[in-house]
């Protein structure tokens, strides 16, 4: 018999709720963090996390908790029915090939096996030629040599990875080790055969990959969008957000969790390898054997989230909001990224699965009230890969495997209902949701904008190539005729700095973020950058950015993860139960500096209240007390910050959570980078932006002049 792991009840398997009728969620009780409350802010502004580690939660270990070493719990898969094997997550085990099925598109033609090796060194032999032929122009190079090796996916596919790592390692391209994690089969090799397969090599296609692979093409223009026959119904006249209902609850929003099963507290925590904190992390710049700074028990800034930060901030929810079983939140969302940041080769299915498993019943057993959850970028296998549905056959349904787990695990915890998995399954994990407060909730796979999911270079002159937008169009329509407010949720931003997605579905995005704000869509979070940000989106493309034309913001969610030089933290909102806007939010984080002092405490990490929103950009913008945090409220606080430096300088110490790793904006270059990243939007519109102020993860680096 295999053992139940987390004593978590599971309300699939108690008498479930009773489901409305359609995409709906009405299992959870109201509770005082569910209906009107005079309070509604943070119930304390400190939490001291405990030092032991919670082993209650868990009903058996393969290895259990010591002081200097976090456990080794035995993860139940409640979908798939297995319990996951110890050399999955054994730190001094960790699996170096993945061995999950690898998908080709049908060769064009039935050649032998000899025929099929000599079209291969034909192909790479025309290759070679045209790259050491060179030329001025390195876009036309390398997109001649794309051609020329296109009828080796056409003809001999299951060779073409293969091949394509001797051509990297022969001419020099990347180290050994990076053509191999590129372009092994089982890495990304046969996801860019299809690439290779079905892009249009010569046109578009091709410009997104030599831009992709090696910035040999310059980064593509944005295509005319036409929006003739886009929407099912034109924007109604004088279409305005609904008055608030002076009724408020508290909403959590999380991202980035980013577990690390293979964390291994004393290993090297300043590496120069992929990923620290690990036992096979080194430092190259130190004798071998030696470790410069000792992993601590609670995470360091260049690692993922050790079981014992995750827990650890997963505690300090409750008591700092005020929040328990018995005064649930209202709902909670999360917006994506449950894997730790392996290389490749060390990532699986199976790896993936253990993080959503080991994940959302951790987030169950501590945040109260129903979760609605997106799936981000690290949520898949390969990493970042999401294939469309348009791909024949087998190719368009090669991650089903993924959205049917996570459609299962959902519906297991209780958050969604079987007709709201069903449509899970069916559109790449995302699905539309009208929760018990009459919000929906649509959430979008946004590896179909991100740069790092290459068969978005298939077919780019079609920004919706995956017909996820149609989706997105069709649910915020029928909200629309329905006279509901929405909320959407997605894992990779939309603009910002223009770095993460690619132009034309954001572009796409935006108009359409147009056409239903302000009237239907109340908010929308993201993720991913693990830095605390905002967006706002306007009228006419953003092509006149003031408070009469601001629709709607992009809410961008601190992480739990501290990678890279953050530290580690979650939010709150108070909502408004009329409007849905947000009217307050606070945003809570532990000092990872802080962490290394904590191995041979009595006490844990301790969180703090960071800011209120409200209380932090409120009196610069000069805005009312009674007012919601919408879009005119950013554009205002825009405002006040080209007045005031010190505005910028403030936001950008909360950007990184308040890290002592983060580099400091106190001059006039940077002010304005920041201000016009956060009226983006769009990849088109933040990729005008000035470059190198984005992210405070590393010194800045703008361009020079």
């Amino acid at each position: 018999m295999l053992p139940l792991v987390l004593s978590i009840p599971s309300l699939s398997s108690a008498n479930p709720p009773s489901w409305p009728h359609g995409h709906g969620y009405g299992g959870f009780p109201h509770g005082n963090g569910g209906h009107a409350s005079k309070d509604y802010g943070p119930a304390a502004t400190t939490y001291v996390a405990p030092a032991g580690f919670p082993t209650s939660i868990f009903s058996a270990f393969y290895s259990k908790p010591v002081p200097t070493q976090e456990p080794q719990p035995k993860i139940f898969d409640p979908v798939l029915k297995i319990t996951f094997p110890y050399d999955l997550t054994n730190p001094k085990t960790i699996p170096t090939e993945d061995h999950d099925p690898v998908f080709y598109p049908k060769p064009k033609k039935s050649l032998s096996d000899a025929e099929q090796k000599k079209t291969i060194a034909d192909v790479v032999a025309k290759v070679k030629k045209i790259i050491n032929a060179g030329g001025s122009d390195n876009c036309t190079v390398c997109k001649n040599a794309l051609v020329a090796a296109q009828p080796a996916a056409f003809l001999a596919p299951s060779l073409v990875p293969e091949a394509m790592v001797d051509l990297c390692i022969s001419t020099g391209f990347h180290s050994n080790e990076s053509c191999i994690e590129d372009f092994a089969a089982t890495n990304f090799g046969a996801i860019w055969t299809q690439v290779l397969f079905f892009g249009d090599m010569s046109g578009l296609d091709g410009n997104y990959v030599c831009n992709s692979i090696g910035s040999f093409c310059p980064r593509p223009a944005t295509t005319p969008l036409d929006t003739s026959g886009l929407f099912p119904k034109p924007k109604p006249k004088n279409a305005k957000a609904p008055k608030p209902s002076g009724k408020r609850v508290k909403v959590s929003h999380l991202s980035d969790f980013h577990i690390d099963p293979r964390y291994f507290a004393g290993s090297e925590a300043n590496c120069t390898t992929s990923l620290c904190c690990r036992a096979n992390g080194l430092n190259a710049n130190i004798p071998t054997g030696q470790v410069s700074f000792p992993a601590p028990l609670f995470g360091a800034y260049h690692c993922d989230t050790p079981m014992d930060l995750g827990l650890a901030a997963l505690q300090a929810v409750g008591p700092l909001t005020g929040t328990s079983k018995e005064e649930p939140f209202a709902w909670s969302i999360y917006t994506g990224d449950l894997v730790s940041h392996d290389p490749q080769p060390e990532l699986s299915r199976a790896y993936a699965e253990y993080a959503e498993v080991f994940s959302y019943e951790v987030f169950k057993r501590y945040i109260n009230g129903p979760i609605f959850p997106a799936l981000g970028n690290h949520d898949s296998n390969p990493e970042a890969i999401d294939a469309p549905h348009s791909l024949p056959g087998k190719l368009g349904q090669q991650q089903s495997w993924n959205y049917d787990h996570v459609a299962g695990l959902w519906q297991n915890e209780g958050w969604i209902d079987a007709a709201t998995a069903a449509e899970a399954r069916a559109h790449y994990g995302a699905y539309s949701v009208k929760n018990h407060y009459g919000l929906r909730i649509i959430t979008f796979n946004t590896d179909f904008w991100y740069r790092s999911n290459f068969l978005n270079f298939i077919n780019t002159e079609d920004a919706d190539n995956s017909g996820m937008f149609k989706f997105l169009i069709d649910e915020l329509q029928a909200a629309e005729d329905a006279g509901e407010r929405v909320w959407i949720l997605g894992h990779v931003l939309s603009g910002w700095d223009g770095s993460n997605p690619i132009d034309n579905p954001t572009d796409l995005f935006y108009q359409i973020v147009e056409r239903y704000s302000p009237h239907v869509i109340a908010n929308i979070f993201f993720g991913h950058t693990h830095e605390d940000q905002f967006m706002i989106y306007y009228a006419n493309n953003g092509t006149v950015q003031t408070s009469e034309n601001a629709l709607a913001t992009g809410w961008i969610c601190p992480s739990v993860v501290p990678l890279t030089n953050l530290n580690t933290g979650f939010r709150m909102y108070e909502v408004d139960t009329g409007d849905f806007n947000i009217y307050d939010a606070y945003t809570f984080y532990a000092d990872v500096n802080s962490f290394s002092a904590l191995d041979d405490a009595s006490q844990g990490p301790t969180f703090k209240l960071e800011y209120s929103t409200r209380d932090t950009y409120g009196p610069a913008a000069n805005w009312p007390k009674d007012a919601p945090l919408n879009a005119t409220f950013w554009h205002a606080v825009t405002e006040a910050m080209e007045k005031d430096l010190s505005l910028v300088t403030k936001f950008n110490t909360l950007q990184g959570k308040s890290s002592v790793q983060s580099p400091t904006c106190t001059n006039e270059a940077c002010q304005k980078a920041k201000i016009c990243y956060m009226r983006s939007g769009s990849a088109p519109i933040g990729s005008e932006c000035p470059q190198g102020y984005g992210s405070v993860q590393s010194a800045f680096n703008p361009p020079s002049a």
